[in-house]
């Protein structure tokens, strides 16, 4: 029998941490399907996002075996550096390695640097995460912009095969590094197995929906309260329940002035930071997942909605189309605005030159109003959407491929 071959893999946060979201899960996802193949070996820090305590129960600063062909070094931050780096990568003599994100310099730029310094000969690929995109860039745009004109300088990705999940992070990676850039395209991996369909009592004037995604501009909060506020009076009750951390906290406050000046009969609760396990039951509770975000290379949590069988309101700046044909939703094109984070408010002409469905103020409309039968058909239509993606034989072997001389 072969020897699987090894993969020594960086990445801020990891399993058991959640709150980092979407990109994070992917990451375990990928570990968990290829372990069979590979054997992973997961440097990250010991805490979660946003946290400064260590994991209870988990030891720090040797490697742990969390599952067959799964080995995870939990670090505390402080230890990281040049002399550890160097260390693990001997103790593993790894035949791959696995970056993900561009911007960490702990755990994605450091990693590549000490990589070059030890001669690493093998094949080094790097997950951007949507990080390269536009819309991305623009948060923080100089320093980003900066770092990526200094990286293209000193060849930092020079032979790095940079890992794509969607023909648009394709076009954003050699916008960023140029043509020549090597790229392999590999979807992400959902969790293994499809939950069973489970509806939800909808009634006309009744809806609920639910949000998972850090607080912050690119995930656009606040084009979403905006939207609701433009709805005005409307008959029935809409809850509308953000989870995730509060990434942005000036953002947060203008989110939260928002929130106070929406109709009584619209109410927005935050409801803080959800495991990443409980994530598909949680979506069961609601309507449907509202997150307008200014993009997404993948979407992983949009996936997880069509998942729990629950239709996504979603912006046009994902890989996610064409849902209204599908009958699992409605991807809406953002329009630009001179206000901060209030993409997607139309003007009269434009509004009246767009059929009503692919509004944001049409789509909520609709969803508000729609009774048992015809929101059921979307529920039946999100399990299907997420079952053809997920029964695609060529999903595994991309992923696997990344990883092939």
């Amino acid at each position: 029998m072969n020897e699987k071959k090894k993969i020594i893999a960086f990445i801020d946060w990891y399993v058991p941490g959640y709150k980092a979201g979407g990109g994070q899960r992917a990451f375990a996802n990928m570990v968990s399907y290829l372990r069979d193949t590979f054997d992973f070996y997961v440097i990250t820090r010991n805490t979660d996002f946003l946290e400064t305590t260590p994991y209870e129960g988990v030891e720090s600063e040797k490697w742990l075996q969390r599952n067959d062909g799964e080995y995870v070094y939990y670090c505390p931050e402080v230890k990281v550096g040049n002399t550890l780096y160097k260390q693990l990568i001997e103790e593993v003599k790894p035949d791959y390695a696995y970056i993900n994100g561009v911007y960490s310099w702990k755990f994605s730029i450091l990693p590549l640097v000490i990589l070059r310094k030890v001669g690493f000969k093998g094949k080094a690929v790097l997950g951007t995460y949507g990080m390269l995109a536009q819309t991305a860039i623009k948060i923080k745009k100089g320093k980003k912009q900066l770092f990526l004109k200094l990286a293209r300088l000193i060849g930092l990705y020079k032979n790095v095969i940079f890992h794509a999940t969607s023909e648009k992070e394709i076009e954003d990676i050699k916008a960023a590094f140029g043509s020549k850039a090597k790229v392999q395209m590999a979807p992400h991996l959902p969790v293994k197995e499809l939950p069973d369909l489970r509806l939800i009592d909808k009634q006309s004037g009744d809806l609920k929906l639910i949000s998972i995604a850090r607080i912050s501009p690119e995930k656009n909060t606040l084009f979403a309260l905006q939207c609701l506020k433009k709805l005005g009076e409307v008959e029935g009750q809409i809850a509308f329940d953000l989870y995730g951390p509060i990434y942005d906290k000036l953002y947060w406050e203008e989110c939260q002035q928002e929130i106070a000046q929406l109709p009584t009969n619209i109410k927005v609760n935050y409801k803080g930071v959800v495991d990443g396990n409980q994530v598909l039951d949680l979506f069961t509770e609601y309507h449907a997942l509202f997150m307008p975000s200014r993009g997404e290379n993948f979407g992983y949590v949009i996936l997880e909605s069509l998942m729990a069988s629950r239709p996504v309101l979603i912006s046009d700046q994902t890989p996610w189309r064409d849902l209204e044909k599908k009958m699992c939703g409605w991807d809406i094109s953002l329009i630009e605005s001179n206000s901060r984070g209030v993409e997607g408010v139309d003007n009269e002409e434009q509004h009246e030159k767009r059929s009503v469905s692919n509004t944001w103020s049409g789509a909520l409309k609709l969803l508000l109003a729609m009774e048992q039968e015809q929101f059921d058909g979307l529920c039946q239509g999100a399990k299907k959407r997420a079952e053809n993606f997920i029964n695609d034989p060529e999903l595994k072997e991309g992923n696997v491929e990344l990883f092939r001389d």
